[in-house]
């Protein structure tokens, strides 16, 4: 058994899904998946359970419907903390996140983070094949976080994620209110307002090549209005250890 466990959310990754399974399992750090799929109607899921005799370190957890990604990794989560895992992983099934920087992010929280974010914007701007406009909206996003909250975050957005186990056995996941890139926000946001020390990783972020992007206008306005108020409730809560 790995002591590092990579959790990838999906829904509709047929294209992608064998790959980035295949290319994490081929890194020189031996790391567990957990898959957690939303009932993706294109047979993502099947393609999961044909892969674990090849992989016993291969997991899924199904869900019915289209529940989120907060709430898909706060089911990973709780998975993980059940079980010996101490450096729990977020990523994406699509490419976007290189495989190859799990390791680096590992090596973060080794040497003494307690969360290591894969950064987009911390040395520069390093993104691939998104249009200018998407480019500007993600880093002002960041930016209006950094104002909003006064955390100290260069990619607040950032869904690609290494914890040590200790984080996540202390933020009280029944109070992580957001589903979607307003929940990245809220786990750092927390993180931070625990006392844990939050680095930034630099990486290269490139767009998917494969699959339908699931980024919204909903979910951008969630992050938009949800920061003004994570930021009023925390007015209102103790984050003492």
């Amino acid at each position: 058994m790995s002591d590092s466990l990579v959790i990838i959310p999906t829904y509709n990754e047929k294209e992608n899904i064998e790959k980035i399974i295949r290319k994490v399992f081929s890194l020189p750090y031996h790391f567990e998946i957990l898959i957690i799929d939303d009932g993706s109607p294109d047979g993502t899921a099947q393609i999961v359970k044909g892969l674990q005799n090849e992989f016993p370190m291969l997991h899924i957890e199904e869900r019915k419907g289209k529940l989120g990604l907060g709430t898909a990794y706060i089911h990973g989560f709780k998975w993980a903390l059940e079980r010996n895992y101490e450096y729990i992983f977020e990523m994406d099934a699509d490419f976007s996140h290189n495989p190859d920087d799990l390791v680096r992010l590992r090596e973060a929280c080794v040497n003494g983070a307690d969360v290591a974010i894969g950064s987009r914007y911390v040395k520069g701007v390093n993104v691939v094949n998104w249009p200018m406009g998407r480019v500007l909206m993600s880093y002002f996003a960041s930016m209006y976080v950094r104002i909003i909250t006064g955390i100290n975050i260069q990619d607040a957005t950032a869904g690609f994620k290494c914890y040590r186990r200790k984080v996540l056995e202390t933020i009280p996941m029944e109070k992580i209110k957001f589903v979607g890139y307003a929940f990245q926000i809220e786990m750092k946001f927390t993180a931070i307002k625990y006392g844990f020390n939050v680095v930034e990783v630099p990486i290269i972020f490139t767009d998917r090549t494969e699959g339908t992007s699931k980024m919204s206008t909903r979910i951008f306005r969630e992050a938009f209005l949800g920061v003004i108020q994570m930021k009023v409730n925390s007015w209102f809560r103790n984050y003492n250890r």
